[in-house]
C-alpha cells in the first residue's frame, strides 16, 4: 500500500463523527492490507506511533523543528513558515497551505518506507541530532510525499494525529475486517489486554489465525494491562456479594508495574508508558530485594518524606514524573513501592490462579527490604472486621481499602466485582471522587474571559459503546493560573467537530480530544435531560434527527456542584475514568431510585 493512499483514509477517518463510521472505515482499510507486517505498521501509525506505547520510542521534533524542514522543503523563509503556523495554531495545517495539490510524479513511497523513516527519525540521537533530523524529514519525506501524505506525517511527528481512536474501536474493525464478526472482538481484546502490543495482535491474527491469538501470553517486557476496581457502598454490601476476602489498604499513588528479567528491569504506569528511568531506587529495589530471575509485580508507588516518616498525597508524588534532574528529585522525594499483586514468576504466567496462591508467591518473591513493600492485606469474612480495618487506613491518612475476593483470577484490563473498592464516606451523599474526562472548554466571561476558558464540559467512558457522555459542567476548583492553564493542557487536542467518540447534547465553544483525566468531587448525582451520561439514545438516528421529539424521554446522569480536585492525566488512560455502570452504581447508593 502506498502512503499516500494510507493519508486518504486519514483524512476520511479525520472527517467522520460516528464511532460506527469509524470501525466501516477502518474495517476497509485493514481487509486491503496484504502483509502482516504492513497491516502492524498501520495500526501503530493510526495512533500515531511506529511502536507499541510502552516502547519508550520518540520523534523528538518540537514545531520550530519541523518548520524548518517545511521550510527548506518548500523553499521559502522559515520566518514565513513560523508566521503562518503562529496565524494557524496547527503546523499541519500550515503544511497543506503551502503545498495545495502537490503531488509527486516520480515514484510513491509505500507505508513500509514512510514508517521506516519514521523509525529512523525518532533513532537520531546524539550531537547533532537536530540538525540531522530536520534534514532527514525534508529529504526522506516532505521530498517525497504528495500534500495530504505530509499533512500526516507532520501529526505524527509533532504526536497529534487527531484520528480520535480507541483501542476498542480498532480491535472491533479488525475483527470485521479479518474475521467477518464484531462480535469476536472478544479475543482479540483479552490477547491484547495480556501484551498491550496492538501491531502484535493484528499481525498474529493476520500471519496465523484466531487461533494464534488466544495463544499470546504474559511476557516480561511486555505491561499487562491492569485489573480495575468496582464500587460498593459499605462492609455490609462487600460480604453479602463477595464472602470470603483478601482486603488490602488502598494508597493513593502511581500505578506500578514492575518487570524484572535477569539485571533488566522495567517500570510501566497503568497507561503504558515505560517509566524506569523516572524511578532508579524502585530498579535498585527490584534488584536487590526480588528473589526470581523472572517476575512482573503489581504495585503501588508513593512518596516518601523520610525526615517526617510519612507518606505524601497524590500531588506530591505526581512531581517524580520527570526526565530531567531525576536523581536530585529521587533524594527530596524517595518512593516505596506497596507490591499487592504478582503476576508473572520464573518463566510462568500466574493470573490464572486464585488469589490466595499468588500472595503466597509475592511474599516468597520479594523479600523484606526498605524499598518494596509486600502488601498481602488480610483475609476477612465479617462485615465489622472489614469496618475495622476502613477506619484504620483512614485513620493512617489513606484512601480506603481495595478487596479481592480470594478465589478470583487477574482479569488484566477487566472492571469487575472481583475487586471492590471501598473509600471514606461510600454511603450516602457523593463524598467520592470522580474520574471524568474533559470533552471541551466554553469560553469565559469576566476576568475569564482574558484566560480563553471559563467553563470545562465532562465525560465519563461507557465501556459498552467505547465512547465518552457528558455528565457536567465544571466551572469551579481551579485558580486564575489554572484556568489560564487550560489552553496549554488542551493545546494540539483541539477539534473544529464533534470527536466521533463523544456523545453530547451540550456544544462547547472547543472541543477536545478526550485524552485528559481529572479527579471531580460533586455533591450528589442527579438525573438531567441535558447530559448523556447513562441516557437511552437508541432511538436517535445517527445524523440526529427526532432529537427534539424525542429530548423529554431521554435522561441521563449528571453530578450536582462539581468541583475540580487535580488532574490525572499522567497517570490514567481516558478509558480509565469512571464508567456509566460504576456512575449508576454510586446514583443507587446514595439511595436514590429512578
Amino acid at each position: 500500500m502506498t502512503f499516500s493512499e494510507l493519508a486518504i483514509y486519514f483524512d476520511k477517518l479525520e472527517q467522520t463523527s460516528s464511532r460506527l463510521s469509524l470501525i466501516e472505515i477502518l474495517s476497509e482499510l485493514f481487509a486491503s492490507v496484504t502483509t502482516a507486517d504492513e497491516l502492524e505498521q498501520i495500526c501503530y501509525l493510526v495512533q500515531g506511533r511506529v511502536a507499541p506505547f510502552f516502547e519508550p520510542i520518540e520523534f523528538g521534533m518540537a514545531d520550530k523543528m519541523v518548520s524548518q524542514s517545511i521550510a527548506l522543503s518548500a523553499g521559502i523563509p522559515k520566518e514565513q513558515v513560523w508566521e503562518e503556523y503562529q496565524k494557524m495554531g496547527d503546523m499541519s495545517l500550515v503544511i497543506e497551505k503551502l503545498n495545495g495539490d502537490r503531488r509527486i510524479e516520480n515514484r510513491e513511497r509505500t507505508v513500509k518506507e514512510v514508517f521506516a523513516a519514521l523509525t529512523t527519525i525518532a533513532g537520531i540521537a546524539g550531537q547533532g541530532s537536530v540538525e540531522k533530523k530536520i534534514a532527514f524529514l525534508k529529504d526522506e519525506l516532505f521530498d517525497k510525499l504528495d500534500g495530504l501524505s505530509i499533512k500526516y506525517v507532520v501529526r505524527i511527528v509533532l504526536g497529534n494525529v487527531r484520528l480520535g481512536i480507541g483501542d476498542p474501536t480498532i480491535l472491533d474493525a479488525l475483527a470485521v475486517a479479518l474475521l467477518g464478526d464484531r462480535a469476536k472482538r472478544k479475543v482479540l481484546e483479552g490477547a491484547y489486554n495480556r501484551t498491550s502490543a496492538l501491531g502484535l495482535v493484528a499481525r498474529t491474527l493476520k500471519e496465523q489465525g484466531l487461533d494464534a491469538v488466544t495463544k499470546l501470553k504474559v511476557r516480561v517486557g511486555f505491561p499487562i494491562r491492569s485489573e480495575l476496581c468496582e464500587r460498593l457502598p459499605n462492609p455490609e454490601k462487600v460480604m453479602a456479594k463477595m464472602g470470603k476476602v483478601d482486603a488490602q489498604y488502598k494508597y493513593d499513588g502511581f500505578r506500578v508495574q514492575i518487570h524484572k528479567k535477569g539485571k533488566v528491569v522495567k517500570m510501566f504506569s497503568r497507561n503504558l508508558e515505560d517509566m524506569s528511568h523516572m524511578f532508579p531506587e524502585l530498579v535498585e529495589g527490584a534488584l536487590t530485594q526480588i528473589t526470581s530471575d523472572s517476575v512482573i509485580l503489581d504495585s503501588e508507588a508513593l512518596a516518601y518524606q523520610p525526615d517526617s516518616d510519612e507518606f505524601l498525597p497524590f500531588q506530591e508524588t505526581t512531581k517524580r514524573r520527570r526526565k530531567h534532574n531525576i536523581e536530585n528529585v529521587a533524594k527530596a522525594l524517595p518512593l516505596k513501592a506497596f507490591v499487592f499483586d504478582i503476576l508473572y514468576a520464573n518463566g510462568k504466567s500466574l493470573i490464572d490462579i486464585p488469589q490466595s496462591e499468588r500472595m503466597k508467591i509475592m511474599q516468597q518473591v520479594v523479600a523484606k527490604g526498605d524499598i518494596l513493600l509486600p502488601s498481602p492485606g488480610k483475609v476477612l469474612t465479617e462485615a465489622k472486621d472489614l469496618q475495622l480495618m476502613l477506619d484504620d487506613a483512614i485513620s493512617k491518612g489513606l484512601e480506603g481499602v481495595v478487596v479481592k475476593k480470594v478465589d478470583s483470577l487477574y482479569e488484566a484490563g477487566g472492571r469487575n466485582f472481583n475487586w471492590v473498592k471501598l473509600k471514606r464516606h461510600s454511603s450516602g451523599e457523593l463524598h467520592d471522587t470522580i474520574d471524568c474526562v474533559i470533552l471541551g472548554y466554553i469560553f469565559g466571561k469576566g476576568k475569564r474571559t482574558a484566560f480563553g476558558a471559563g467553563a470545562l464540559l465532562v465525560g465519563v467512558y461507557d465501556q459498552e459503546k467505547d465512547q465518552f457522555v457528558s455528565v457536567t459542567r465544571i466551572g469551579t476548583g481551579l485558580t486564575d493560573d489554572e484556568w489560564r492553564s487550560i489552553k496549554d493542557k488542551t493545546k494540539g487536542l483541539e477539534l473544529s467537530h464533534k470527536p466521533a467518540r463523544v456523545d453530547s447534547l451540550i456544544t462547547p465553544s472547543v472541543w477536545v480530544k478526550p485524552e485528559i483525566v481529572i479527579e471531580v468531587l460533586a455533591d450528589e448525582i442527579t438525573r438531567s435531560p441535558m447530559h448523556t451520561a447513562g441516557m437511552n439514545r437508541e432511538r436517535r438516528t445517527e445524523n440526529g434527527e427526532r432529537r427534539a421529539e424525542i429530548r423529554e424521554l431521554e435522561v441521563g446522569y449528571a453530578l450536582r456542584f462539581p468541583r475540580l480536585v487535580t488532574f490525572r492525566d499522567t497517570d490514567k488512560k481516558p478509558e480509565d475514568a469512571t464508567s456509566v455502570k460504576e456512575l449508576i452504581e454510586m446514583y443507587q447508593a446514595q439511595g436514590k431510585k429512578d
